[in-house]
C-alpha cells in the first residue's frame, strides 16, 4: 500500500506514537499541545540544526541541514536535523556535486539514550524517507544526544524497517477513523507536556467486570 501527499502524517510523530499512542492522538487528532522545560529544551536544540545557512564542508564531506524528505510507503514527511554526505564510489549522485556520496542522517536529541527504541523508529522512518527522495539503500545512521555529547551509530535492519511499518500503518488506521487511543499510566507520564490534558489516571481504560472477576477468582484459588 502506497499514501498520496494530502494523506502523509508528521514524520517526527512516530516517535511520540511508539512511546505513547495516546499522546500522539492527543496532538496530532486533537490538536493538542502544551510546553514545558522538556519540550522548550528540545526546540532550541533544533534550531540550529535545522537551520539551513549553516554549512559545514569539506573536500570529502559535507553536510545538509533542514532537508524536506517524505514516503509514499510510510504516508510521512517531515524535515531532517542533518544529513551528512561522504564521498563514496558506491554512493549516489547529488545535484551540483561532483562525484557520489554516501548520504547518513543524524537526528539529534536533547537528553541522554533511552533504554526504549523510540528514537530509534524515528530514525529508522527518517532513513526511509530519505532513500526514496534519493533512490538509494542507507546501511547506518545516528542518534546525537546533547547532554551526553554522544553519537550513536544504528544499523539499519530489517527488523526496524519492518516495525517501522507496522507503526505508521497503526497511525494512519487511528488517524482515518479519528480515533484517540485510550491512556495508560506509566511512570514517565508526570514528565509529559499534556499530563492535564490526558489526566491518565482518571482516563486509563477500566478492567472489564470479566476480567476482574477471573483475576479475583484465581487468586482466590477457585481455579
Amino acid at each position: 500500500m502506497t499514501y498520496v501527499e494530502d494523506e502523509y502524517l508528521m514524520l517526527s510523530g512516530i516517535q511520540h506514537f511508539y512511546f505513547c499512542k495516546r499522546q500522539w492522538g492527543l496532538i496530532h487528532i486533537d490538536q493538542q499541545w502544551d510546553e514545558n522545560e522538556y519540550t522548550v529544551e528540545g526546540q532550541l536544540l533544533h534550531k540550529k540544526a535545522d537551520n539551513p545557512f549553516v554549512k559545514e564542508k569539506r573536500k570529502d564531506f559535507f553536510i545538509s541541514r533542514a532537508m524536506h524528505v517524505s514516503s509514499e510507503k510510510l504516508g510521512l514527511n517531515g524535515i531532517l536535523d542533518v544529513v551528512e554526505f561522504y564521498k563514496d564510489d558506491q554512493g549516489v549522485k547529488i545535484l551540483k556535486k561532483r562525484g557520489k556520496w554516501r548520504p547518513a542522517i543524524v537526528e539529534y536529541k536533547r537528553g541522554k539514550k533511552k533504554s526504549d527504541h523510540r528514537d530509534i523508529i524515528q530514525l529508522v522512518a527518517e532513513v526511509i524517507c530519505l532513500e526514496e527522495k534519493l533512490k538509494c539503500k542507507i546501511d547506518e545512521s545516528y542518534l546525537y544526544y546533547l547532554s551526553t555529547n554522544t553519537k550513536i551509530k544504528v544499523e539499519i535492519s530489517d527488523t526496524l524497517r519492518e516495525e517501522v511499518c507496522s507503526y505508521a500503518k497503526q497511525m494512519h488506521d487511528y488517524y482515518e477513523k479519528k480515533q484517540v487511543p485510550g491512556a495508560e499510566y506509566f511512570k514517565n507520564c508526570l514528565k509529559c507536556s499534556l499530563y492535564d490534558i490526558c489526566l491518565p489516571r482518571l482516563s486509563k481504560k477500566p478492567r472489564s467486570i470479566e476480567n476482574y472477576m477471573q483475576h479475583a477468582i484465581t487468586e482466590e484459588g477457585i481455579v
